[in-house]
């Protein structure tokens, strides 16, 4: 009898390594068995890497910059380059739990124009603004979001940029603790104070929420003049970027019903030009990136076809960027930057992504 009772005891503790909870689930539609390998990965962070932005410098693309959010209560927002090498001295520290980031060109402050990159300091309730690339900080300390809510924990942020007059916008989601079904998202008009410093004006409350889980992951098509935000357990929603369009209220279409293994995560857009493209989006647990078209099909311009999946080296990816400009030749066809769970974020080469997944290159 004892022998016995060992040797059951043995084989549970043998057997527990392979009912882990972080195995990741099954998407029957990557096109790639085998997880692509990226180019880079960078350097880790402290806590929890969240969500990345990618920086084109205007006057030498292989001196570009990756930032990154690490999520803590004694978090910072990272810079790279495009080695995955840390810039120590642009690096932003003492943010509270920095959840998202987003990258905006040309914003008028002070006289000038001015690049900037902002991030959502969650339980600080704000947005922090930095000039590009330095990261100097033009903010005041911080424009306050969400204010008189019930849910004020900000998480996703979104950047866009109105093409009639280069106005400048912050889209903003929050935490899903006392949020609306309705206006769930805030969006403010990014400005001058008149003495350098950048404010939010309140614009707009939009959006709709299942009440499912939460929403974070948001990406704006400035060309397109869209907005696509994750409804975690439900879907991808678009709606008008603008707050002055045309029914800006009303919900476009809802992308990615189905085949997700549970969460909907970060959304990024590639560019082949002026109109068409991809719609990248984390299935998140199946580590792996669900692909739509970004223009429209047969149904009208809200019928964006499921292309595939393709299966990256990233687990559990919470957050994506990609640009299909030229960097360097070490990125042909582009960058996609997505992070992973190990505190890092993954450098895929978009050639690399679209053989995989038989997609286009921008020429």
């Amino acid at each position: 009898m004892p022998p016995r009772i060992l040797l059951f005891v043995t084989l549970t503790i043998a057997a527990a390594p392979f009912a882990r909870a972080d195995v990741p689930a099954v998407d029957p539609d990557a096109r790639n068995a085998v997880a692509l390998a990226p180019r880079a990965v960078t350097e880790p962070t402290k806590h929890d890497t969240d969500d990345p932005a990618i920086w084109i410098n205007p006057a030498d693309p292989a001196q570009s910059l990756i930032l990154g959010t690490d999520k803590d209560v004694d978090g910072a927002l990272y810079v790279y380059g495009l080695d995955g090498r840390i810039h120590q001295d642009k690096v932003v520290r003492g943010l509270v739990r920095p959840n998202n980031v987003d990258i905006a060109y040309g914003l008028a402050v002070g006289g000038g124009k001015v690049d900037i990159a902002v991030t959502t300091e969650r339980y600080a309730h704000r947005l922090r603004v930095y000039r590009l690339p330095d990261m100097a900080p033009i903010d005041g300390g911080g424009i306050p979001v969400f204010e008189g809510a019930q849910a004020r924990d900000c998480m996703g942020v979104a950047l866009y940029t109105r093409p009639s007059d280069g106005a400048v916008f912050a889209i903003v989601s929050r935490s899903e603790f006392g949020a609306p079904t309705q206006g769930y998202l805030h969006q403010y008009r990014l400005v001058d104070d008149g003495a350098g410093t950048v404010r939010g004006l309140f614009v707009r409350a939009f959006g709709t929420w299942s009440g499912q889980k939460e929403i974070e992951a948001i990406a704006v098509d400035d060309a397109a003049g869209y907005v696509y935000y994750s409804d975690e357990g439900f879907g991808v929603r678009k709606y008008h970027a603008d707050p002055l369009a045309d029914d800006a209220e009303d919900e476009l279409t809802v992308i990615g019903r189905t085949g997700f293994a549970e969460d909907h995560e970060g959304i990024s857009i590639y560019e082949l030009d002026a109109t068409t493209g991809y719609i990248l989006v984390s299935n998140q647990q199946a580590d792996t990136f669900r692909i739509f078209a970004r223009e429209g099909g047969p149904g009208g311009p809200h019928d964006h076809a499921f292309l595939g999946s393709v299966r990256l080296s990233t687990r559990e990816s919470d957050g994506s960027e990609v640009t299909s400009a030229a960097l360097s030749p070490r990125f042909p066809g582009g960058l996609f930057v997505a992070m992973s769970t190990d505190r890092t974020f993954h450098l895929y080469a978009w050639e690399d992504i679209a053989k995989a997944a038989g997609l286009k290159i921008r020429r």
